[in-house]
């Protein structure tokens, strides 16, 4: 299995950032790790060997990247707005590094944002943000609504990285359309305490005309050989 490593200094984070490529060739996934989760989770946790076929035939090409969860939604010792703000500069990270690194090494149009539990939340919000990049968004057993994180505190940082909230308030036709070409797919344990995270992100993207999938597996479904599972019946492949 083809398995590259990156380090290099974001100047949109204001420090070193890594992250993992697995692939030669296929539609690129960027992968998130769960909550404070490191670039290199999902080879731990077994995830590339679950997608080893996928990968050796060239059907997809995986980048994990690094968290900055403990410095943004998980610093509990600065203002909420500061946590929004880094989550902000995370995601200028992504779009303007991360993205042309998969453009360069890659010229498959597909782009797949993958996660499970924060990582899922990280999936849907980077896909809603930009639906100019991203054609599928796979978010397992996530939290949708970031306001848990924001002790009440409201701003335009917290608004744009709250997908349950930006998609209701969401006006603009063009922006509109280009979330309605979106393949999204959510699944979640229908005892997972945070099924209705789903279930009402699910019914904001539909009030919208955002056609998306949410399915509901038996028991608690909140676990790695869960999620193992899941991508293997979610994610489909492109050449």
């Amino acid at each position: 299995m083809h398995r590259e490593f990156h380090r290099w200094y974001s100047p949109s984070l204001n420090r070193d950032m890594e992250l993992l490529i697995f692939g030669h060739a296929g539609a690129r996934v960027l992968v998130f790790p769960t909550s404070k989760g490191k670039f290199y989770e999902w080879e731990d946790r077994g995830m590339m060997w679950t997608l080893r076929d996928h990968i050796n035939n060239g059907w997809l090409q995986l980048y994990c990247v690094d968290s900055v969860d403990a410095e943004s939604w998980y610093n509990w010792g600065v203002h909420p707005g500061q946590r929004a703000w880094r989550q902000e500069q995370y995601d200028r990270y992504l779009y303007s590094e991360v993205v042309p690194l998969m453009n360069a090494k890659n010229n498959n149009p597909f782009l797949i944002t993958a996660g499970a539990s924060f990582g899922a939340y990280h999936a849907m919000n980077f896909g809603l943000k930009h639906p100019d990049k991203v054609d599928r968004i796979l978010a397992f057993s996530g939290i949708f609504d970031i306001r848990g994180w924001t002790e009440g505190h409201r701003d335009e940082y917290v608004y744009s990285n709250n997908p349950v909230e930006f998609v209701q308030g969401e006006q603009n036709p063009e922006r509109l359309r280009q979330l309605q070409h979106l393949d999204i797919i959510m699944a979640t344990g229908r005892d997972d305490r945070l099924i209705h995270n789903a279930r009402t992100m699910s019914g904001a993207l539909w009030s919208k005309g955002i056609g998306n999938a949410l399915r509901e597996w038996d028991g608690w479904s909140h676990d790695w050989p869960y999620w193992q599972k899941m991508i293997l019946a979610y994610i489909g492949g492109h050449d």
